[in-house]
């Protein structure tokens, strides 16, 4: 198979969807690989690396879409991307479609094969696409919540493990996945006071089991949530249903009635957010206030620290990418009902359910579109 990377477009996105260790698993395979020039360069993967792993270099992201049957990338395609797919050409890449309509129908009107690295699922449940991301972007969200909360940065004035005699600051995370056992793991690391919820007895007790009276643990609900919130100087948002619009746990009033110069972080900003006041930003321009509040809300948190997101990326996809580029993409998804639940979008269908739901599509299951 003739496979794709073109450079990423996206506003302050230096991740590349293939590495070239990755390239060489690929031509080692016998698969031919082209590199869009520059691809890598932000991050120290330079031309004559692909080059060395066996990929051939394109001059522009044209020639890529033109030439390839598989692209593979980090985000999702903007615009004058989507225009370039063709139909049955593989798009392995993240979507985030609940909360994307535009993009949605540019995808259908494609008829191209969409596979989302976030809706692809583990043999022992969870997404183990998403999960590098998730654990770089939790981690992520303590850092830019702790430099938000500095005076200069329009926050209070807090520094968020306090110093002997003053207490640090209180940070509540929403959500105890992945994103927030990561967050949760930095807050407590620089001394921060931690308040967690989650709707999982069970994993509120394994993470009380391992941090002990240095957290707080709480059952989500609505009393809850707001008692948290009010109380907090940093907020993370964290909380995910796959492949569905993020619920909206953080209401407008709730954040109305937060402390001036408190920070909340959006990490579910992808799949739309779990504040009611958030909307996406990028790492340009960051962030916004709501009644004296701080809004982090980058949809591409990863991109800031991409040379380490890139290849805990590639260790995650690189498998399936393999196994479609070996068998074709019905074989692939046949085989493997994990990678099947990444279909998306297949020539001109909507193939999972959430997607199909939240943006009124039909239906149509990924299997069918396999025989």
């Amino acid at each position: 198979m003739k496979i794709g990377c073109p450079k990423e477009i996206k506003n302050h996105e230096y991740r590349v969807g293939l590495t070239p260790a990755s390239v060489r698993e690929m031509t080692s395979r016998g698969h031919q690989v082209l590199v869009q020039t520059g691809a890598g360069a932000a991050i120290g993967l330079l031309d004559e690396h692909y080059v060395a792993a066996g990929a051939s270099i394109a001059p522009d992201a044209a020639s890529v879409f033109a030439q390839a049957e598989m692209i593979v990338k980090v985000k999702e395609p903007q615009p004058q991307e989507c225009a370039m797919l063709r139909e049955g050409q593989i798009l392995y890449t993240y979507l985030h479609l609940a909360p994307d309509p535009e993009q949605t129908a540019a995808l259908v009107k494609s008829k191209a094969i969409c596979i989302a690295y976030e809706t692809v699922t583990g043999p022992g449940g969870g997404l183990p696409l998403l999960a590098p991301m998730s654990e770089v972007a939790g981690r992520m969200s303590i850092q830019a919540g702790a430099a938000h909360l500095e005076k200069s940065k329009g926050g209070m004035g807090v520094l968020l493990g306090g110093v002997p005699g003053v207490a640090p600051a209180h940070v509540v995370i929403i959500g105890a996945g992945v994103v927030g056992t990561h967050a949760l793991q930095m807050a407590v690391g620089l001394g921060a006071r931690v308040t967690v919820l989650d709707k999982s007895v069970d994993r509120l007790r394994q993470l009380d089991l391992v941090f002990g009276n240095r957290i707080s643990t709480l059952y989500s609900n609505v009393q809850s949530v707001e008692e948290s919130v009010l109380a907090a100087d940093l907020v993370i948002g964290g909380v995910l249903i796959p492949g569905a619009a993020a619920p909206k746990l953080v209401t407008r009033n709730m954040v109305s009635r937060m402390k001036k110069g408190a920070v909340v972080v959006d990490v579910a900003i992808d799949q739309g957010g779990c504040f009611e006041t958030s909307h996406a930003t990028t790492h340009a321009d960051p962030t916004f206030v709501v009644d004296g509040v701080v809004h982090y809300c980058v949809a591409n948190m990863p991109g800031a620290v991409a040379r380490t997101s890139t290849f805990a990326l590639n260790n995650a996809t690189i498998a399936h990418a393999v196994a479609l580029a070996d068998k074709g993409w019905r074989q692939a998804l046949n085989d493997s009902p994990y990678l099947c639940s990444g279909l998306n979008v297949a020539l001109g269908q909507v193939t999972y359910e959430a997607v199909a739901r939240d943006l009124g599509y039909e239906y149509v299951p990924a299997e069918s579109l396999l025989d």
